[in-house]
């Protein structure tokens, strides 16, 4: 059976950077397979369009560029907040991730931010996401489609 639009694929996967580092795989969750609905956008970009067209059994390998995963990184994503509307119970500290509300048209959703320097005053937090502007590979294996 070939993966098309609409189906829910499982697959083995193992993402790694250039350097051989592994970032994330099926390993590091108990060997059980991600699950998504091909074309429904559960999936970065290059990572669902690799499964499609493929059969169970398939493997493949791919690279990714940041504009088919997590995009480039944007400094203007990179922001100075005065310390008083950071609004935490503790000391800020650099490598926190905080969620923050995004207004984006009709739709609000989170988007993490990580700090990055902490003064007196005021904290700098990258709301890049912590994958954006990396080229990323993987090996996946289909392992189910229905």
């Amino acid at each position: 059976m070939t993966i098309k639009k609409g189906d829910t694929g499982r697959v083995l996967y193992t993402g790694t950077f250039d350097d051989g580092e592994v970032f994330d795989s099926s390993e590091m969750h108990n060997n059980e397979p991600m699950v998504f609905e091909v074309g429904a956008h559960q999936v970065i970009a290059g990572f669902e369009n690799a499964v499609v067209d493929k059969e169970v059994g398939d493997e493949v390998s791919i690279r990714l560029e940041p504009k088919d995963s997590y995009g480039e990184r944007d400094e203007k994503a990179i922001q100075k907040i005065p310390k008083k509307e950071i609004g935490l119970d503790v000391e800020p500290q650099v490598g926190m991730q905080l969620m923050f509300q995004h207004q984006h048209g009709d739709h609000t959703h989170q988007v993490p931010g990580l700090i990055t320097e902490v003064s007196d005053i005021e904290v700098t937090v990258d709301m890049n996401h912590p994958m954006a502007g990396k080229i990323l590979n993987f090996k996946l294996k289909i392992e189910s489609v229905k």
